[in-house]
């Protein structure tokens, strides 16, 4: 089966996709293009996928750059292969040559450009991080690399939608303390529980930071199980692991 990569017409003046689970090899609960070395898909296979999208975004596996995402605001520039993957949850880069990469499996997946200034970056928002800024701070690594943030487009990706986002009140209260306008992100569920539209979200922080343009393809990975893997429906299946989505921008 061949790679399916969902493109925005605001980024193509780039190289980018948000890859679906189409396409790899990885078999069992993992089926499809797992690209998540954190996972306990065989890292052989691992590798193999991640040659694919290598080959896809025309660089070699050592140009498609990767992080070690843990749910921050932190964000890295990068101008070569790193020795090791940085610790941080955005990238962003001048140097042409390098594909940065974001792996999720809900969270959203933000691939953001300025073609005038040959900036791009990369980021891994899930609600901790957007929440704590790492999309305005995403922008703001880009615009000491010369970018102009009323130049930059910004798409996120595959990510679960509020209809399939359940929480509970406590977290509804840590979004409140941040700002209570964002009760508008939160709809009423079952049993004093809430849903939360995490693009929404999202989308909020990137217009509100002055960005030239800001779009989600709507595409929602727990809907859709044969083309998006999903930590809280393999959660809901009692699944030991699951794969993960990568979504890439290069210069």
């Amino acid at each position: 089966m061949t790679l399916e990569i969902l493109t925005a017409d605001s980024l193509s003046d780039f190289r980018h996709g948000f890859f679906t689970r189409r396409g790899g090899a990885s078999s069992g609960v993992f089926a499809g293009l797992n690209c998540g070395a954190g996972s306990s898909d065989q890292s052989e296979i691992v590798s193999i996928n991640r040659s694919r999208v290598a080959d896809a975004m025309q660089v070699t596996p050592e140009h498609l750059i990767a992080m070690h995402q843990v749910h921050s605001a932190d964000v890295v520039p990068v101008t070569g292969p790193p020795s090791e993957r940085p610790r941080a949850d955005a990238m962003v880069t001048a140097t042409p040559g390098l594909a940065l990469s974001v792996l999720t499996a809900d969270c959203q997946p933000v691939l953001f450009g300025d073609a005038e200034a040959g900036v791009i970056g990369a980021a891994h928002a899930g609600w901790r991080g957007a929440l704590d800024g790492v999309l305005e701070a995403t922008i703001d690594a880009m615009e000491a690399l010369g970018a102009n943030r009323g130049d930059i487009s910004a798409v996120i990706g595959p990510s679960i939608s509020q209809a399939a986002y359940e929480v509970g009140p406590e977290f509804l209260d840590d979004f409140m303390a941040d700002d209570p306008q964002n009760s508008r992100f939160f709809a009423n569920g079952m049993n004093g529980h809430y849903q939360f539209d995490l693009p929404a979200f999202g989308l909020h922080r990137l217009r509100r930071a002055g960005i030239g343009q800001a779009e989600w393809t709507r595409h929602c990975t727990y809907g859709d199980p044969d083309r998006f893997y999903s930590y809280r429906r393999t959660t809901h299946a009692g699944e030991a692991d699951y794969g993960r989505l990568i979504s890439v921008i290069r210069l």
